[in-house]
């Protein structure tokens, strides 16, 4: 049994070992050698598109013509405006947007309410510069109609959302292309971080025509900046269907061209997502559209959807309403704007615990008003749901460094017969009723609701710059005094002196030992991650204190003895 023990001990060292080493290979920007994303076995090809005697629309896959353009949509984004264009800057009290008059395409959101990492602006999300292109466009493929590069015209109306409004409008007409003129219309309301957009397509032509409308997010594939060590996060394109549900598409799948979604559909949205924000096109539920994830030229690419216009008579209009999300990945406002758009918050395999946990933290938030606090009160509760759990698992311990003295005399008195040890060692378990796994056991148990929590803390953006106490004004980022960690790896150790000493000395050393590696993670873990594990450890210990004590076995100080 005592193998069996050491056994255990030496399977979850060496995993955590290969963690740590996998998430430092994610940190500098390499492959994950042992747990590498998972590649689609299938290739997903185009499909024909609808007979309007123009090219084929794309479908979900990377299809480049020789020009660097994909069939139907022009795929190409500039780093720089064409020459005739202008920039358009609109204010709301949640942000700054700066479109442009070629093709009405929004080139740039800031967050009003996020400071950037370095504290001396606000984060941007999307921007079209030469070392960065974020943006989001639409237009119309199936003939020669306007598309995302006609320089359209900026119809007036406000540009600032103005004390007593509740929205502004933004109104962007094109020439008349093909005989077809576009007008888009962007709608911000106060507060809000989904922005309507209306296409409106009137045909000043002498035939009926059909045009298809592309929504396309287009950015480079080059990594966020900041983040923290050991922990990765996904950046890149994501589409959601009823039918699939969630799907993320990583850049480096589609540069091989294994790229497998539901690329038709009736519901859903196509996606950029990174850590903590989020852009999204959506288009009304029941709307049917094909979509597509592409490889641009210059590292770019792009996900997106396109859907149909009813046909348009001579001297007649259709209009086709979307809306854009970009913003923080607030989990209770994405819920509200459509369904499933909440799931760009990534909680990994663990979503089922994940959510209800997040669900309790903003609960409790709502009461306490500090989101430190808040992660205090939430350990307190798990321990308490957890308690008589962890009772067992005390007592097992408690009733195990009672009978160390006796194991010790008897590992001595049998060094040189092991097979007589371990059966005098069982006989001893069987009198005593003692389970040496019954410490082990509750903890395993334990295990994925404290890693759900941990996405829940390392993904909610309301951890981003939240002010705990004194030195930690930023949950979100590493303590940068290291009291944190250094609490927690403390603690940790007294937690091994409070366990019954392993009878093997080697299994001794890893008990001291292990601790030591994990805290050197938790040196580069955020705070409010490390304020975690460090409340869970102080309550552990009571815990183990108080049962010690009501058992009868006093509290002692096992410390190593590393010979």
């Amino acid at each position: 049994m005592n193998d069996i023990r050491r056994s255990i001990l030496w399977v979850i060292f060496a995993f955590s070992l290969i963690l740590l080493w996998d998430r430092w290979q994610i940190h500098n920007g390499n492959r994950a050698l042992f747990f590498p994303s998972p590649t689609a076995s299938q290739t997903a090809t185009p499909t024909a598109a609808a007979d309007t005697g123009t090219a084929d629309i794309p479908a979900a896959s990377a299809q480049l013509a020789a020009s660097g353009e994909s069939a139907g949509v022009p795929a190409q984004v500039s780093t720089a405006p064409a020459a005739a264009a202008q920039d358009v800057v609109v204010s709301t009290d949640v942000y700054r947007l700066t479109f442009s008059t070629e093709g009405g395409s929004l080139n740039r959101v800031e967050l009003l309410n996020y400071e950037n990492d370095e504290k001396n602006g606000h984060v941007v999300l999307l921007d079209q510069t030469p070392q960065r292109a974020y943006v989001a466009q639409t237009g119309l493929i199936g003939g020669d109609f306007p598309n995302h590069k006609t320089i359209m015209t900026l119809a007036g109306g406000p540009l600032a959302l103005a004390d007593g409004q509740d929205s502004l409008s933004v109104r962007f007409e094109s020439p008349v292309q093909g005989g077809v003129q576009l007008v888009k219309t962007w709608t911000l309301k106060r507060g809000e971080y989904d922005i309507r957009v209306q296409h409106e397509v009137i045909n000043h032509g002498q035939a009926p025509v059909a045009p298809q409308l592309y929504q396309q997010l287009v950015r480079d594939g080059g990594a966020i900046a900041g983040g923290v060590m050991f922990t990765g996060t996904y950046t890149g394109p994501a589409i959601y269907t009823d039918e699939q549900k969630f799907e993320k598409i990583q850049f480096k799948d589609i540069d091989k061209g294994k790229i497998d979604f539901q690329a038709r559909s009736a519901t859903g949205y196509v996606a950029m997502v990174q850590h903590y924000f989020a852009s999204a096109w959506i288009l009304p539920e029941g709307t049917e559209r094909e979509n597509f994830v592409r490889r641009l030229a210059n590292n770019l690419y792009s996900v997106g959807a396109i859907a149909t216009f009813p046909a348009v008579a001579p001297g007649q209009q259709q209009q086709l309403a979307s809306s854009l999300y970009a913003g923080p990945q607030i989990e209770k406002q994405l819920e509200a704007i459509s369904p499933g758009l909440e799931l760009v918050k990534d909680y990994g395999m663990v979503k089922v615990l994940a959510k209800p946990l997040y669900w309790l933290l903003d609960k409790l938030h709502d009461l306490i008003g500090n989101w430190g606090w808040s992660i205090v009160a939430l350990v307190v509760l798990l321990k308490i749901a957890f308690y008589w759990l962890n009772a067992k698992a005390y007592s097992s311990m408690a009733k195990m460094k009672a009978i160390n003295p006796r194991i010790m005399q008897l590992r001595e008195r049998h060094k040189d017969n092991p097979q007589q040890m371990q059966q005098e060692m069982m006989r001893i378990y069987r009198e005593e009723k003692v389970n040496p796994l019954g410490g082990c056991l509750p903890i395993l148990i334990q295990m994925p609701f404290f890693i759900a929590l941990y996405w829940v803390l390392l993904s909610s953006v309301e951890m981003r710059q939240a002010p705990w106490i004194g030195w930690i004004q930023d949950l979100s980022v590493p303590d940068p005094w290291f009291i944190l960690p250094l609490l927690m790896m403390l603690s940790s150790l007294l937690q091994v002196a409070l366990n019954p000493a392993p009878p093997d000395p080697l299994q001794a050393k890893m008990m001291w030992l292990m601790p030591l590696v994990f805290s050197v993670m938790f040196f580069f873990f955020p705070a409010g991650l490390v304020l975690y594990w460090l409340t869970n450890n102080i309550l552990s210990i009571a815990q183990q204190w108080l049962i010690n004590t009501r058992m009868g076995v006093p509290p002692q100080f096992n410390l190593p003895k590393f010979k």
